[in-house]
């Protein structure tokens, strides 16, 4: 609501001043006053005119101001009758010319509130982009840790959403089930444990049937081969490397008893990362894998496709001599008959193909640009539908997941530069378009404070003590498993749940434990914006008090008791509040009209977002909210109000405060507790 009026604001003063001066404007910035006495909305246009009209900005406020308030009308109508579709009141009460110069705006505060109390205005459904959003993308060789939480948390809420915005949106975790890092496992299990394909299988059958996680045998198992690389004599190193790049070999080739290893192995990791995702909400629908993407030949027809529109070119001399490279967007010295030494490869003189040539050709296939598709097969049943994976030769009738319009992958910062290439390659091709819906979701990492990872049982150098985070390292074994932490969050929760709920059953604070615990993870996860380093605690994650999703969750459950010891409902005492006088009530109740427009912005939150790929401001907007009503609870006597008039108004405050927190906590994937 608050976003929808701001651009008709904007459209009518664009309007008015092309009418009135024949000025035709760009982007015009519209702020917030830092007190509701000055207004809602504040307009410098005055300052951008000063110049043109060679008047005061003053002066030039004031003519806005006067034209604007005598045809009020044109501006902005709100309010939708419930019966005939039609509007009532208007939204803008008057302009003012302030200060040096700006044109302030004051809103109908009764026609804004009575539109809230009727109406749960919500983002209308658009038919929107088909978006593909990819996220998790945790290579199958070990169990999911703490830094591929904030990757899935991150997707998994942008996925919402763009979903909230009436978006088509398919959800990917990239697989890679050929790279070293499977390698690297399937040489623990063959050649450090000596097992044999039977044995795997045996293995991996009796963690399944006992319930066990074989990711975390793995997770062991991979940490001791990463050392047992370095361990040996130099000869002793080099044979070691030498197979394991023999292991890669086997495994990209298919069609072998090593492959067949890999697979195996990768399979049941990939199945208990599902589960592990799937205890904090999140879900997918594809996992595209890149052992399809090698044995269905993608490379090659998107290495045609970069050769004939000249993106790719071989290199006859320099360092790069015998590869395909690919051009860069200056590629002068090559014109001029110059080696283009920092070109990057994309086919190496031994005719392998890099990481970015095979991202490439999956992003051609993502934007229904390659000419080819993958098999299809169910993999993951979720409760409320099927999660496929790629396939060789899969099912006759299955969805359609590629030919998307718009791409968000998230993927830490580390890989800016190869996401950068693959753009760089859209656009050479003259997909200039998709490029530009291509968006590289970046993140930082996640760390763990000193005082966290003693929590865990890690050992930590003097030296270390005083550092504000440790860097984890799965490859040294030192980091957190994600289901150690969720589990830890959980029963740190329900030991507090247990002992403010002793009369709930033990189901009952087990779900209130979980809800908790998952939400002050995701919350602590979303709450950062997106390039900055997170060090994870549990004191902080879990504290009721500060910015963090219990501190949110508990303003919803102490509004909910407001409602059940008063014995009433929020539906009630909202259709009871259409009846009343509002503006009366709200006049010089500038504490409770703020909550009323906090509660207006969650359409101009979601464009936020949406337009900055960035879930913090939903964070941001969740917690100032309950901020603003624990303040509003605090400073009014709710029940005990004696004005029946004014009791309704502080209960329909709450109301809206209770549906507003609980809508825009949903996006960020956490539930709302009944008790806390």
């Amino acid at each position: 609501m608050y976003l929808e009026l701001q651009q008709r604001l904007l459209t009518r003063v664009r309007a008015l001043i092309q009418d009135q001066y024949g000025i035709e404007l760009g982007p015009i910035a519209i702020e917030q006053p830092p007190d509701l006495k000055l207004g809602e909305f504040a307009l410098p246009v005055a300052f951008e005119l000063a110049r043109k009209l060679r008047k005061a900005p003053k002066i030039i406020a004031a003519e806005l101001a006067t034209l604007l308030n005598n045809s009020l009308e044109t501006v902005a109508l709100l309010l939708p009758s419930e019966s005939e579709g039609t509007a009532q009141g208007l939204a803008i009460s008057r302009f003012e010319a302030a200060g040096a110069g700006y044109l302030n705006v004051y809103l109908n505060r009764g026609c804004l509130v009575s539109a809230l109390a009727q109406f749960d205005i919500r983002p209308a459904p658009n038919s929107g982009l088909h978006v593909l959003v990819e996220h998790t993308s945790i290579n199958p060789n070990k169990a999911a840790h703490v830094g591929h939480l904030r990757n899935a948390i991150l997707g998994d809420t942008f996925v919402r959403i763009l979903r909230a915005n009436g978006q088509k949106v398919d959800v990917q975790n990239y697989i890679d089930n050929t790279g070293v890092q499977v390698a690297d496992v399937v040489v623990g299990f063959l050649h450090l444990e000596g097992k044999s394909l039977a044995e795997i299988r045996s293995l991996i059958a009796g963690f399944e049937t006992n319930g066990e996680k074989f990711d975390y045998l793995c997770w062991d198992v991979y940490a001791r081969v990463s050392q047992w690389y370095d361990s040996g004599s130099e000869e002793e190193n080099k044979q070691r490397k030498s197979l394991r790049y023999a292991t890669l070999h086997e495994i990209e080739a298919g069609g072998n008893e090593t492959a067949l290893v890999a697979e195996l192995i990768s399979m049941a990791i990939i199945r208990r990362h599902l589960e592990t995702m799937l205890r904090l909400g999140i879900t997918y629908d594809f996992l595209p894998q890149e052992s399809e993407i090698l044995h269905l030949k993608f490379w090659d027809l998107a290495f045609e496709q970069l050769k004939q529109t000249g993106v790719l070119y071989f290199e006859t001399e320099g360092k790069n001599k015998g590869c395909w490279v690919m051009t860069r967007p200056d590629a002068k010295a090559v014109e001029e008959g110059e080696t283009d030494e920092d070109a990057k490869v994309i086919v190496r003189s031994n005719g392998t193909v890099t990481y970015v040539g095979k991202d490439i050709a999956y992003h051609l296939w993502k934007f229904g640009l390659l000419g080819r598709d993958f098999g299809y097969r169910p993999f993951f049943e979720y409760p409320d539908h099927t999660c496929w994976i790629s396939t060789e030769h899969g099912e006759e009738t299955h969805p359609h997941f590629g030919g998307a319009q718009a791409i968000y992958n998230v993927i830490d910062s580390r890989q800016s530069d190869p996401q950068a290439n693959v753009i760089q390659a859209l656009r050479g091709m003259g997909h200039t378009a998709e490029a530009d819906r291509y968006t590289h979701f970046s993140y930082e990492m996640v760390a763990l404070t000193p005082r966290c990872a003693l929590e865990l049982g890690y050992t930590v150098a003097e030296e270390d003590l005083g550092r504000p985070y440790i860097e984890v390292s799965g490859r040294k074994g030192f980091g957190v498993k994600a289901d150690d932490l969720i589990d830890k969050l959980i029963a740190a929760t329900r030991k507090e749940t247990g002992a403010r709920q002793p009369d709930r059953s033990e189901e009952e604070r087990q779900l209130v434990a979980e809800q908790i615990a998952i939400g002050a993870l995701r919350y602590f996860m979303l709450k950062f914006t997106r390039g900055t380093v997170i060090a994870f605690d549990f004191k902080d994650a879990l504290s009721f008090e500060g910015e963090t999703g219990p501190y949110v969750q508990y303003a919803i459950v102490r509004i909910r008791n407001i409602f059940r010891k008063a014995e009433t409902s929020p539906e009630k005492v909202l259709a009871q509040f259409a009846t009343l006088d509002a503006a009366s009530l709200l006049k010089d109740a500038d504490d409770i009209w703020g909550i009323w427009l906090r509660a207006s912005k969650r359409s101009l939150t979601l464009d936020q977002c949406i337009a900055t790929s960035e879930p913090a401001y939903v964070a941001r907007h969740v917690f100032q909210l309950a901020q603003e009503f624990n303040n509003f609870y605090h400073r009014h006597h709710i029940l005990t109000e004696e004005d029946p008039a004014r009791k309704t108004l502080l209960l329909a405050t709450a109301a809206i405060t209770l549906r507003e927190l609980v809508t825009v906590l949903s996006w960020m994937g956490i539930e709302s507790p009944e008790v806390m």
